[in-house]
């Protein structure tokens, strides 16, 4: 192969599974470039890639853009179709794994995985090409045809599992209701060790009540547009809040003295799981611009409601699916209509919808 036309990538050369692969560095300009993406419909079993997805692509966008002095990105993870050479820079050091990869101009390069980080790149690169001299890592397999590459994308996302909601709040110090949410929970008496702060989804024996990620959609919930000066203010008043609640529930009380466990609680009662949590949110944030001297004597009357699972008259259909404890969309709604029933607050015109077809349906039975 003639080197002097094509790519020249430095590279560091790897076995694995007894195949050549290599690792370097590409400029983010070339990525747009080099790896191609191809739009044209094909049938998944013609594909060796999923179709690209292009409503993630501005989030990664506006991610790069946002962060552009401190944005990570794992590497991409390329197949080259081409009569690649690898030339080591000193064949007696390290056995020659350094080197330069040279890949000839007519090559193709299919991504095995990175197709939405490198539409997500080229987008970065029209509103700020000075992001072009900045680098990616790179890993390059040889391409021995479409079977191969299938099974490729399939081991590389066989294993792969998204971090819970939870644990990505916790890691999360760009998103300022994160921090204001962690500062929440460690000044306050009622979260402080009854919260899980990694994993989304509590298990019977778990000894906490409340999951990070519950807490923190029920808090955007709470002060959303509401004007807070900084995160401190913003987590005094979140915690002013939910110790309120916290005085008209009488078994989120037990559970802090260490009277009962958070797992009886959760399995005869719903009111600490998401859906009454993020509904609490939404009747706060009400009552916080509707009455915002008296806010607090306004939550009694929760004190009157029987939150028993047990209760399925009044839950079924609004907290609970088939007896179980739903967070969709649909069951906020009609959960928080209830709450609103009971603190004599109207409902929005979509909330009276929501009521409105769920009593038409139940009635109907």
């Amino acid at each position: 192969m003639d080197t002097r036309f094509g790519y020249t990538f430095p590279a560091i050369r790897g076995i694995q599974a007894k195949r050549e692969y290599y690792v370097s560095m590409c400029p983010l300009r070339l990525i747009p470039r080099i790896f191609l993406y191809n739009e044209i419909e094909l049938k998944p079993e013609l594909r060796a890639q999923r179709t690209l997805n292009k409503n993630r692509i501005p989030d990664i966008t506006r991610y790069i853009l946002k962060n552009s002095n401190d944005y990570v990105f794992s590497a991409i993870t390329a197949s080259i179709d081409g009569d690649v050479v690898f030339t080591p820079l000193n064949p007696e050091v390290d056995g020659g794994k350094v080197g330069v990869l040279h890949v000839p101009m007519d090559s193709k390069f299919l991504i095995n995985d990175g197709q939405h980080r490198r539409a997500a790149i080229e987008s970065a690169l029209e509103e700020n090409p000075e992001l072009g001299e900045e680098t990616i890592a790179v890993v390059f397999f040889l391409d021995i045809g479409l079977e191969r590459c299938q099974q490729m994308f399939a081991d590389l996302n066989r294993y792969a599992i998204r971090p819970s909601r939870s644990l990505g709040v916790l890691y999360d110090y760009r998103d300022d209701l994160a921090n204001l949410c962690r500062l929440m929970i460690l000044r306050s008496n009622l979260f402080r060790d009854i919260v899980e702060m990694e994993k989304s989804s509590l298990s019977k024996r778990s000894r906490k009540l409340f999951t990070l990620s519950a807490i923190y959609k029920a808090t955007s919930a709470l002060l959303a547009n509401i004007d807070i000066v900084d995160i401190n203010e913003g987590s005094i008043i979140a915690n002013e809040y939910w110790e309120e609640v916290a005085k008209q529930m009488n078994e989120w009380q037990l559970v802090r003295d260490g009277k009962v466990t958070s797992g009886e609680i959760r399995t005869d009662f719903i009111h600490s799981h998401g859906v009454i949590l993020e509904s609490l949110g939404v009747i706060g944030n009400l009552l916080m611009n509707k009455y915002p001297q008296k806010w607090k004597s306004q939550l009694r009357p929760l004190k009157k409601i029987d939150w028993s699972r047990s209760n399925y008259q009044l839950w079924e259909g609004r907290a609970m699916n088939g007896g179980r404890v739903s967070n969709t969309n649909q069951n906020v709604i009609l959960t928080t209509n209830i709450l609103k029933k009971t603190l004599n607050l109207p409902l929005t015109d979509e909330e009276n919808r929501f009521e409105s077809a769920f009593l038409s349906k139940n009635n109907g039975k």
